[in-house]
């Protein structure tokens, strides 16, 4: 991977810009007297989904601004600008054309950078949407005729990834650790999503590092299969909200309706993860049990509080930015502003905003009872769920040897699967059990993401063994 200089950097997000086919102007039919408010969000991003697909399908936004007009305050107009990553919604921040953005905790360190220059474009990280406490959210997939079975076999390769963005920082860092030299011990082709999904399926790239829900997507469609898991980095990875504080020093009412709307949809997506993964399935164009996997109970935690170790973690990203080119310093504790959320939070009732920050359990966990196990679901972190065809949601297995038995009894009766999910046995990643490395100790059988986890495990308890999927499913039949 080259390091970029500062003209090459800003070509790559003006290209980037220019791949996604948005409009990039205001309307322009803004009446006088109404006050415009431009959303830069990412629909396929589905852990921005609070502050962009879901938020913008339920209308809460506008709701919002719409009670603030009937008290007598003044007429807004909100424009939704859908990107596949955070790179052009920063370069349109810069131009002060997008007041509201979300993107990945990598996107954001460039955006606090790139736009602190100019007082009129300078942002401030005002609220979390999404985050995984050790790193899940990014991952590395590869064909599905690979032979690699772990990073390290990716040295010499080419491997697609979109440079600036937080499934390249993940690569970045794993890489690193595997004792690879990200600048020279792989060829990084910078290049969006969907181009890259499109490489890896030809043969073009060895390998592809995304962020959500790319690596799922091209799983669960049998383009590909996982070989790293950005949750072996052990780091958080988070997803977040930036408002420019030119606009909103002028518009303070438009960033409290923007956070109050951003909670009534962290709150509705908490509440109904399954309603919620539809409207985000049908606002994005994603397969529904793609959106579930990530957005699911067990899956991304979505909290709006800015919490230490999310914090913790952006500041030791900060190297980053320098492995990609000449970025200013940025100040991290100076960019992150919890003023608004904190009155948000207390004014619409959440309760305490610091015990809230506190707080590291997932607000949305599987719960019901295992009709198979007879064994009651309470937020256990072994906890699956089987969705069948024709059920009204899917239901939740207490651990895998459970879900291994419903799905042994569903295919008995001849009942068509939707999805299985499954945390993995090591890292807790919510993954399709299908998809997944399975290992028999006994009679307890254990998911992996990858086969790499599988085989720690293994080394540590040599009398486990290696299973398929299917052979899983036809011992637990009996």
């Amino acid at each position: 991977m080259k390091r970029l200089a500062p003209l090459a950097l800003a070509a790559v997000l003006t290209a980037a810009l220019a791949a996604t086919g948005c409009s990039l102007d205001s309307s322009g039919d803004t009446p006088a007297g109404t006050v415009e408010v431009v959303v830069g969000y990412q629909s396929k991003t589905i852990n921005t989904v609070t502050a962009g697909t879901l938020l913008r399908a339920q209308g809460y936004l506008e709701q919002r601004l719409q009670k603030i007009t009937e008290r007598g305050g003044a007429k807004y107009q909100v424009e939704w600008q859908d990107y596949d990553t955070g790179a052009p919604i920063t370069a349109q921040m810069v131009a002060e054309k997008i007041d509201i953005g979300s993107m990945g905790d990598y996107p954001l360190l460039i955006n606090g950078s790139r736009t602190q220059a100019n007082e009129r474009s300078k942002t401030a990280l005002v609220s979390v949407t999404g985050y995984n406490p050790k790193g899940a959210l990014n991952m590395v997939v590869v064909p599905t005729d690979s032979a690699a079975t772990s990073l390290n076999e990716l040295s010499g390769q080419k491997v697609s990834a979109s440079v600036g963005s937080a499934g390249h920082g993940t690569l970045v860092q794993a890489l690193s650790r595997a004792g690879i030299d990200p600048a020279k011990g792989v060829e990084v082709l910078n290049q969006q999503p969907q181009v890259g999904a499109t490489a890896l399926e030809s043969h073009q790239v060895g390998a592809l590092s995304q962020f959500v829900a790319w690596p799922g997507l091209l799983v669960f469609q049998n383009k590909a299969k996982l070989l790293y898991d950005g949750a072996e980095l052990n780091v958080p990875t988070f997803h977040g909200v930036v408002a420019r504080r030119a606009y909103t020093a002028e518009h303070p009412e438009v960033l409290e309706a923007f956070l109050a709307a951003q909670l009534d949809a962290t709150k509705f997506l908490n509440d109904k993860p399954f309603e919620a993964a539809k409207i985000v399935a049908d606002g994005s164009g994603l397969p529904q049990e793609v959106v579930y996997l990530y957005n699911g109970p067990g899956g991304t935690s979505f909290d709006v509080t800015v919490k230490p170790s999310l914090i913790d973690a952006l500041e030791g990203d900060v190297p980053y930015l320098k492995s990609i080119g000449d970025f200013a310093d940025l100040n991290i504790d100076g960019f992150v502003d919890e003023t608004a959320l904190r009155t948000v939070y207390g004014a619409q009732g959440y309760g305490d905003y610091d015990q809230a920050k506190a707080s590291t359990v997932n607000p949305s966990r599987v719960t019901g009872t295992d009709r198979v196990c007879g064994r009651a679901v309470d937020g256990a972190p072994t906890a699956g769920e089987l969705w069948l065809e024709g059920a009204d949601r899917p239901e939740p297995a207490a651990d895998a040897t459970c879900l291994l038995r419903a799905v042994a009894a569903a295919k008995a009766k001849g009942t068509v699967i939707r999805a299985a999910y499954i945390p993995d046995a090591e890292l807790g990643t919510r993954w399709f059990a299908d998809k997944a490395s399975w290992l028999r100790e006994g009679q307890t059988y254990l998911p992996f993401t990858t086969p790499a986890a599988a085989q720690r495990y293994r080394q540590a308890h040599p009398a486990a063994v290696v299973v398929s999927y299917d052979q899983a499913v036809t011992e637990v039949r009996g």
